[in-house]
Formats: C-alpha cells, sequence, structure tokens
C-alpha cells in the first residue's frame, strides 16, 4: 500500500478494532489498545484476524496511530460472553528458519499462541552432528543447537507480546535460557515474558523418554528454573505437569490425576526450599498442567473436573495456600493423538472435535491454551492445511457457536458428580498408594509398571471388539479416500536439512569466541558441581555462543546418565488367556531350534515412545518366547552388539520419529557386515513408500498403526524363526 494511504488505514484499523471489541473477536482489552505503534501492536490483530497477512503491515512499521478513547462501543460483559482460550499448533521441523516461515503463516490465520516442538537431540541434550542424531534432526520439531537457531525461529516474532509454550523437559533449563538471550536481543523486557516451559521429568521416565539425567538432579534442575522465574520472569510458567503422555502410555483416567497429581506434589515439596515462605503461595499459582482428552469425551470432561477439585484441596491442605487464586487449576491440552487411525483417517476429524468438546464446554474445567492434532497424524507429518484445519475446528467452536455465553453447563448434574466423585476416589487410593512408597521420585518403576498393565488391557480390548473402534474392529468397510490420495497427501521432511543443520552448526563453532564458551561452560560446572541455580550460568553460557550439546554434556557428566525402568520383566504376566494357539506354536519352533525362541527388541536412534515396543515385548513373553529388551535411545551399533550378545532368532524394531529409513540402512548394513543373518521385523509410523525400501532392504515385515492385532504379529515372529520355513525356502 503507498504510504499516502496510512492515515485511511489507521483509520480504517480503528474502526475495525471497534467492531471487532464488540464482536469479541479480538482478545485485547481496549486499555492496550488505546494508543501505541503499529509494529507493537499488528501481531495481536493479525491473531485475531482483523489483518490478513504480515506483508499488510510492513508499510506502517513505525508509524504513529492513535485511536479514541472509545472504540466501537460497549464491549460485552464477562457475564455475556468468555474469552476464549489460547488457539495454539504443536508445530516445528526441518530447520529454524522454516519452522519461523510456519508459525508467522499460523499467527496470520488467527492462532493466538505458540507451541514450539523440538526435534530429538534437542530434546536429549545433543548437536545435530552427534552419533546419536543420524536420521533425527529436524523430524519432530525443529533442531535448536545455539542462540543463533533460536533467534532465527523467532525473527520478526516479538517475544515481549508472545505466550509461548516450549515442550522441552530434560534440557529446559538451556532451552529457556536461549529463549531468554533471544528475547533480551529484540530489546524485550524480560519480566514481561509470557509462556511455559513443560519442564516435567518424571513422566519421561514414564512415558516418553526423553530424559538425560538421574531423577534427583533432574528434579533440582526443575526447581531451579522455577526459583529463577519467580524472581525474574513472573509471568511465566516454570513447569506444566504433563498427564498427556500419561494417557498416550495407557494410563487410566485415576492414574493419569494420580500420577500428575504426584509429580506436582514432588516439585512443590522440592521447592519450598528454595523460594521464600511469603513466596510460595504464588509460585504454587505459577504451576501449570498439560492434559490428554481421550475419546470418552464425558469421562474425560470428568476427569477434569476431578483435576479442578483434587488440585484446590491438595494446594489447601497440604500447602496451606488461602488465596483462592493460587490454587487455581491452570491447564492447556492436546486432545488424543494415541486413538488417531491409519485406517479410514478422515474419521479423525470427528474423534478431534469430539475430544476438543471434554475440555470446553465445562467452564469451571476449561482448559487455558488447546492444541489439536491434524487427523492424519497417523500416516506421517502433518501438512499447513492439515494444522489450519484444526485450528479452524478450535475458531468455530469459539466464536459461532454460543458456548462462551453460558455459566457452567454441568454444576449440579448428579450424573457429572456421581463420575467426578468415583475418579477423585480413585485417584486418591492412587496417590496414598504412591504416597506410602516416598513420593513420585521413588515410585517411577511401580507407575510404570502401572502403565504396561494398563496398555496391554486397553489393547486387548480392542483386539477383542470390546473396545469399539470404528474403521479398525467395525465398520471396516468403506470408500478410498480422496484427502489421503496423490504425492502431496503428507508433508515430507526436507531430506537436505539435516546437512544443511549440521553445516551451519560448524560454521557457528567456527566464528565464537572459543575461549569465552571455555570459561561460560566452566561456570556451568561449577554451579552444577556446587547446588548453585544453574539458570543464572546457562543464559551466560547462551549468550557466549555455546551448543545445546555442549550443555548437555556438562549435565551429564556432573549427574550422570540415566537408564529408566522398562515396565517389562521376563517373567510372563497372567495374562495368557486365548494365547493358547500361539505358545503350542512357539513351543512346536522351539522344539525343532533345540532352544527357546528368542526376540530381541530394540529401538535406535532417539525415539523415546517405547509404548509399542514395550507391549510387542510382553506380548512376545506371554506368548512363551524368551525375550530381550533394554529401553530405548540404542546406536545401531549397540543394538548389533545386542544381537551378538543374545543371539536372537528375530530383531524387532520400533521407530516412531520418522527416521526409519537411514536407521534402518545403517543396522542392516552393520548386520551384514557381521555376518549376523536374523531375521528383521521393523515397526512404526511408515508410509508405503519407506515400507518398499525397507523389505528392499532386506527387512522380512513392516507394521504401522493399522497392525493392531498383536497375535498376527506374534505368528509372523514364529514364522521367520521356523527353520523348517527356512529350510523349504
Amino acid at each position: 500500500m503507498r504510504p499516502e494511504l496510512a492515515s485511511e488505514f489507521a483509520r480504517r484499523l480503528a474502526s475495525c478494532i471497534g467492531k471487532s471489541l464488540r464482536k469479541q473477536t479480538c482478545w485485547c482489552p481496549a486499555t492496550s489498545l488505546l494508543e501505541g505503534r503499529v509494529d507493537q501492536i499488528a501481531l495481536r490483530f493479525l491473531r485475531c484476524g482483523i489483518l490478513t497477512s504480515p506483508q499488510s503491515v510492513e508499510y506502517l512499521r513505525g508509524r504513529e496511530i492513535k485511536l479514541p478513547d472509545r472504540v466501537g462501543g460497549p464491549r460485552m460483559s464477562q457475564a455475556q460472553k468468555t474469552r476464549p482460550w489460547l488457539f495454539r499448533t504443536y508445530a516445528g521441523h526441518s530447520t529454524a528458519t522454516a519452522s519461523n516461515a510456519l508459525y508467522r503463516g499460523n499467527l496470520a490465520k488467527g492462532q493466538t499462541g505458540l507451541s514450539v516442538a523440538f526435534d530429538l537431540p534437542t530434546q536429549t541434550g545433543y548437536d545435530s552432528d552427534h552419533e546419536l542424531s543420524k536420521g533425527e534432526v529436524g523430524k519432530v520439531g525443529v533442531p535448536v543447537c545455539h542462540l543463533g537457531d533460536m533467534r532465527a525461529l523467532f525473527d520478526q516474532i516479538p517475544l515481549e507480546q508472545m505466550n509461548t509454550s516450549m515442550t522441552i523437559n530434560a534440557t529446559a533449563p538451556w532451552l529457556l535460557a536461549l529463549y531468554i538471550a533471544a528475547a533480551e536481543e529484540q530489546g524485550a523486557d524480560i519480566s514481561k515474558l509470557q509462556g511455559t516451559v513443560q519442564n516435567d521429568i518424571i513422566k519421561e521416565y514414564l512415558s516418553r523418554g526423553t530424559y538425560i539425567c538421574p531423577p534427583r538432579p533432574s528434579l533440582r534442575m526443575i526447581t531451579d528454573v522455577a526459583a529463577y522465574t519467580r524472581q525474574h520472569l513472573p509471568k511465566w510458567n516454570p513447569m506444566n505437569v504433563c498427564s498427556y503422555h500419561l494417557q498416550e502410555a495407557g494410563a487410566t483416567p485415576e492414574q493419569e490425576l494420580a500420577f500428575a497429581l504426584a509429580t506436582a506434589v514432588a516439585v512443590l515439596d522440592d521447592l519450598k526450599g528454595k523460594v521464600p515462605p511469603e513466596h510460595f503461595p504464588a509460585m504454587v499459582g505459577r504451576i501449570s498442567f498439560f492434559v490428554n482428552a481421550g475419546i470418552r469425551f464425558v469421562t474425560e470432561m470428568c476427569k477434569m473436573r476431578a483435576f479442578v477439585e483434587l488440585w484446590d484441596e491438595i494446594t489447601a491442605e497440604r500447602y496451606g495456600v488461602e488465596d483462592a487464586k493460587f490454587r487455581r487449576f491452570r491447564y492447556g491440552v492436546q486432545v488424543n493423538s494415541l486413538g488417531l487411525t491409519e485406517q479410514q483417517p478422515e474419521n479423525n476429524v470427528y474423534r478431534i472435535l469430539l475430544e476438543m468438546l471434554a475440555v470446553t464446554l465445562s467452564k469451571n474445567a476449561r482448559a487455558r491454551a488447546v492444541q489439536l492434532p491434524a487427523w492424519n497424524e497417523a500416516l506421517g507429518l502433518p501438512r499447513p492445511w492439515d494444522q489450519q484445519w484444526s485450528l479452524r475446528m478450535q475458531q468455530i467452536l469459539a466464536f459461532e457457536t454460543d458456548l462462551l455465553e453460558y455459566e457452567d453447563l454441568f454444576d449440579g448434574n448428579p450424573a457429572v458428580t456421581r463420575k467426578v466423585d468415583a475418579l477423585k476416589e480413585g485417584a486418591r487410593a492412587e496417590l496414598a498408594q504412591i504416597d506410602g512408597m516416598g513420593g513420585a521420585v521413588e515410585s517411577i518403576e511401580y507407575m510404570k509398571r502401572q502403565l504396561v498393565e494398563a496398555n496391554a488391557e486397553r489393547i486387548s480390548r480392542i483386539e477383542t471388539s470390546e473396545t469399539t473402534v470404528i474403521g479398525v474392529n467395525k465398520f471396516t468397510t468403506g470408500e478410498p479416500s480422496p484427502l489421503t490420495s496423490g504425492p502431496d497427501a503428507i508433508m515430507v521432511a526436507d531430506p537436505e536439512a539435516e546437512a544443511d543443520q549440521i553445516a551451519r552448526l560448524a560454521a557457528w563453532r567456527q566464528d565464537r569466541d572459543g575461549a569465552a564458551v571455555a570459561a561460560a561452560l566452566e561456570k556451568l560446572r561449577e554451579a552444577a558441581r556446587s547446588g548453585t541455580n544453574i539458570m543464572e550460568p546457562s543464559i551466560a553460557a547462551a549468550k557466549a555462543g555455546a551448543t545445546t550439546g555442549e550443555w548437555g554434556d556438562v549435565v551429564r557428566a556432573a549427574f550422570g546418565q540415566y537408564r529408566a525402568p522398562t515396565g517389562v520383566s521376563r517373567s510372563p504376566s497372567n495374562r495368557t488367556e486365548g494365547l493358547d494357539e500361539i505358545r503350542e506354536a512357539v513351543n512346536a519352533v522351539s522344539d525343532r531350534l533345540g532352544e527357546r525362541l528368542k526376540f530381541l527388541v530394540g529401538k535406535p536412534g532417539l525415539d523415546g515412545h517405547s509404548n509399542g515396543a514395550e507391549q510387542i515385548a510382553a506380548r512376545a513373553r506371554d506368548c512363551g518366547m524368551e525375550i530381550a529388551y533394554e529401553g530405548i535411545r540404542l546406536t545401531p551399533a549397540e543394538i548389533v552388539a545386542a544381537c551378538r550378545a543374545e543371539a536372537p532368532h528375530v530383531l524387532g524394531l520400533s521407530i516412531l520419529s520418522g527416521s526409519h529409513v537411514p536407521l534402518l540402512e545403517d543396522l542392516m548394513a552393520r548386520l551384514k557386515t557381521e555376518g549376523l543373518d536374523i531375521p528383521v521385523v521393523a515397526g512404526g509410523i511408515i508410509p508405503d513408500d519407506d515400507a518398499a525400501r525397507l523389505r528392499a532392504l532386506g527387512v522380512a515385515k513392516v507394521y504401522t498403526p493399522k497392525d493392531f492385532e498383536l497375535n498376527r504379529i506374534m505368528f509372523d515372529i514364529v514364522a521367520l524363526a521356523d527353520p523348517q520355513a527356512v529350510a523349504a525356502q
């Protein structure tokens, strides 16, 4: 637009603001819009849809505008309409620059907050060129190795005005340090920064697997972050207690409630010694939660009401918090990804919508922020259009329906009250069990074992059709979906992104002041040893130019590395009903082998989603096989060494991060070099073209989420190990 039209545009902008306030399409309070610079408020208007593209703001950058003291008439009262939750999309891929373009595009479409997905090397404290990072760079999120990456990630996004959620745990102090350093470079007042770091390491041991250090030093770093934010970032949530992955790992609603609340208690108990007593209630009020919402949306809504009531009870009775606003249960949500199906994936749209209702219908238990998965995540990486579809679901519910005009719809409902009370009773029993063991940190092995058992029961109910899943075990006949056809049906990660990231990392190391980095890392090392809060030296290291891998190496050296329990014992469980035929086949093949059929399960790379591997190992055990499963995060070389040591008859590999091709290319080549002729089966979110490539490498069987009947997989393993079948080939 020509500069001479600026004043006319400003007049129309003021009119739009007034209109938006009447319609409640802009969440900003009117007082913040009365006077300022366009470049300071434009982003807010982009998020609200008042402006339609970042380009429409560029010509006005730096121009002063003045709005009338009263814009567009009176606002609707809070009783008439409640402000909607934050709209987020969990996003990040390939490189910081590519992710930045995605973020700015999503903000232009009306997203009102950012939710950053980091890649696995970043989550586990490795640089992009580390051996364990091979094939993982930029796959499940954005790689951030240093301040330059963080700077690029938020280019042209004013962090002082943004609400940013970072799903990061083991490396949370480091990523927050990089974020603070980048914000300061933008000229931000860091005391005004708003957002969240997840910073929940206990659920990493239980379900997600991106931990680094043992529990006690990890807990210390969690509360270091909390103590630092209290003093310097008062609007920041230092921890997002995450029950999301607990449900993904099979948790019942009662377990999800109890395990999450026990984690919060462990953190607050540790934090009490780091915060002055007069400030502790306010810190309780800064603890937030990140939950899951499954398809049984009435139960899930009741679960959220139970969370609200139990948290109020715990904060009042255990911690003596008197101010009700500090006892408020504040949470964000991503609805269930575990239930998204590869079969008839268009059905997932309805699943996502119904699950969203669980966390939005009840005003007294409504989410503060909602992010929805894309309908096709069981097939591969969603495209921007897929993410837009999920965002539009939220916007239609918030802006087109009358949901936000009513008080809570379920207060006084006897059926809801009964269900909430039952969930609270079950959660209290679990909490008492955990408390009796010494708390969440001391109960990690118990909780992990409970999750594996609960997940086995969940899968069994689907296999036997006790639990109905449309398109999977009922109404399986359908028309081919036009949404999944064609070469661009899913987004494909840039194959050159990893090499590009590694090259830029090398250049960063070359250009920085090595002596300044070494000095900063030594101060970080000393803080880790002495017990000094780790945040200040982490921020200094970020500004000096240290990398994620260097920060990770310091904490690994200071605190040691940890291998979490798998939850899978070698002893058979009592769940052998319906397995007689497979057990007989295992016995017969074992007799022909002259030894018990042995199955080794491995997880190469940094992928920590171990639920599938655990269930395969547990079912193989219950079918009578001897199993070897050492858990997550193994290099191809370590898996080949395990094959030499264990001498399995079949090797099973689970990779859900999208790095199946490079990891299996490496592993299959190593097996061949070592002369190990072992049948290999692999499972993951593997597109058809990639499955063909894996079979061409020599992989005997490839399984994807549609292969939900574990007994069929067991029969395949038996057949691959059968010496008679091999001799007949």
